[in-house]
């Protein structure tokens, strides 16, 4: 089978176009920068006690906060976070929030068949949900349910819109649209067609989203501690048996709480059992200023969608509020030992392939210059869907490997620990989502050199009209194939 170029090859721009877009640019977060200043916290200085102590203080941690509180009004609740709320996965993200909390359709049908549909249903009812809450909570992240626009960039990628279940269930909500009515949406001259899913995705400022949590949560009675890092937690004096204390403690503090939430995300886990479970993969970004009147009318956009390509390796684009193009995606890169570590963040060849991708999606916009780059680790795991889990005999819940995904799938996400910790069986922690764990990753080097295999298996793929080598299907078989 011959090896084809991609259309990011076949229509790269002039280097030094790259060059010169990139030249002002900063290494930093846009999100952190734009959000208003928050209030400085707290640092956990004496101990104290709660019925409730959330680890992280991130889309997770804030959630179950928030959603405990509103539960039960009278229970008080403590949130120790590390650094400073949102600044890591939950304030440079891409401010996607999907209804999925399977990490997509084809991913959801293919590891939980029996129970798609009711998924399905139960994360359009958590954006819903989530929607409600940022009016009621009075939440300034500004929120848009715009959808996303799908769309196929080499020729062997436009029937696969018309063959998602959604296309051919939902008609209206999923719309599949020839080039021109996709140029019509979002103009690029590689866009050959694409799939405007108009209800599942809001776009909002990830940072603001969680600054705002932070807020409500401080109204509804949650003490938040930063720069309190957790460095272990007690189990009950005399044993683990259910009811009595956990310490959670800090460098210079602790406290007591019959109930703890782990709400960690990327960083190493506090549980030993949880330590293969998931690795850090790094995911960068370029931002634009912002784009002119004339800039964007020679790109439309007036609907303000979500954009992903059908790539294995793929991009997401979108809008700010003030018309900067958000481009990340493409470059997903584990290092060797799975470290998190800030190093990683600055990676000049992954920001100038991104920027060279702007060039080829939108070459009417070659006078765009970037304003920031950054990046972020993922907390990946091999189904790549949160999983859900309990220890101390019910009285510590936690839940791990959004993978991407977890701006939606967090509030869902701080439901299900609250039910599990509740100890009543609900609709959700009925779920084989939420009662079945996935395959560990092996120590490394093995994960390092996986990852790797997983990495160039998945870009011969793009380069061979999407055909899934050997590796990819055995990966497949045992449940730990690259749907999304």
């Amino acid at each position: 089978m011959s090896r084809t170029r991609t259309v990011w090859e076949r229509s790269a721009p002039d280097p030094a176009l790259v060059v010169k877009a990139l030249e002002g640019s900063e290494q930093r977060v846009f999100w952190l920068d734009e959000a208003p200043p928050a209030p400085t916290a707290d640092q956990l200085t004496a101990s104290t006690s709660a019925d409730l102590v959330v680890v992280g203080g991130g889309y997770l941690g804030l959630w179950t906060a928030v959603l405990a509180k509103r539960r039960d009004p009278g229970r008080s609740v403590v949130v120790l976070e590390a650094e400073t709320v949102g600044w890591a996965a939950s304030g440079r993200n891409g401010g996607f929030c999907e209804a999925s909390t399977t990490h997509g359709e084809e991913n959801g049908r293919n590891r939980w068949p029996a129970e798609y549909d009711q998924l399905e249903r139960l994360g359009r009812e958590n954006l819903d949900a989530f929607a409600r809450d940022v009016d009621e909570l009075g939440l300034d992240c500004h929120f848009e349910r715009t959808g996303s626009l799908a769309v196929a960039v080499e020729p062997h990628q436009v029937p696969w819109l018309s063959e998602a279940p959604a296309a051919e269930a939902d008609g209206a909500a999923h719309e599949v649209m020839d080039a021109a009515a996709t140029r019509a949406q979002i103009d690029s001259p590689i866009f050959l067609a694409g799939r405007w899913d108009r209800d599942d995705v809001a776009l909002l400022q990830p940072a603001r989203l969680a600054r705002e949590l932070a807020r409500a949560a401080r109204e509804l009675g949650v003490r938040v501690f930063e720069h309190s890092a957790v460095t272990g937690i007690d189990k009950p004096a005399g044993g683990s048996g259910k009811g009595g204390p956990q310490v959670v403690r800090t460098a210079r503090a602790a406290v007591s709480a019959r109930q703890v939430v782990l709400a960690t995300g990327v960083f190493p886990a506090l549980l030993r059992r949880d330590r293969l479970m998931t690795v850090p993969v790094y995911d960068y970004v370029v931002m634009t200023e912002p784009l002119t009147a004339e800039q964007k009318r020679a790109v439309g956009w007036q609907n303000r969608q979500g954009l992903t390509d059908l790539a294995n390796q793929f991009h997401y684009i979108r809008l700010s509020a003030d018309d900067r193009v958000l481009f990340g995606g493409y470059d997903a890169v584990h290092h060797a030992g799975g470290r998190v570590d800030s190093r990683y963040e600055d990676r000049p060849e992954t920001y100038e392939r991104l920027a060279s991708h702007f060039f080829t999606m939108f070459p009417q916009l070659e006078d765009v210059r970037f304003s920031h780059r950054w990046a972020g680790a993922i907390d990946t795991c091999t189904r790549f869907a949160a999983y859900y889990g309990t220890a101390r005999r019910g009285d510590l819940a936690y839940a791990r490997g959004f993978t991407g995904l977890g701006v939606g799938a967090t509030r869902f996400a701080a439901e299900v620990l609250l039910d599990l910790l509740a100890g009543v069986p609900t609709e959700r922690t009925e779920l084989e989502l939420v009662r079945r764990k996935p395959l560990p990753f092996p120590p490394e080097p093995a994960t390092a050199v996986g990852v790797a295999l997983t990495k160039a298996s998945l870009d011969s793929a793009d380069h061979h009209q999407g055909r899934r080598n050997l590796f990819l299907k055995a990966l497949d078989a045992a449940g730990l194939g690259f749907d999304s």
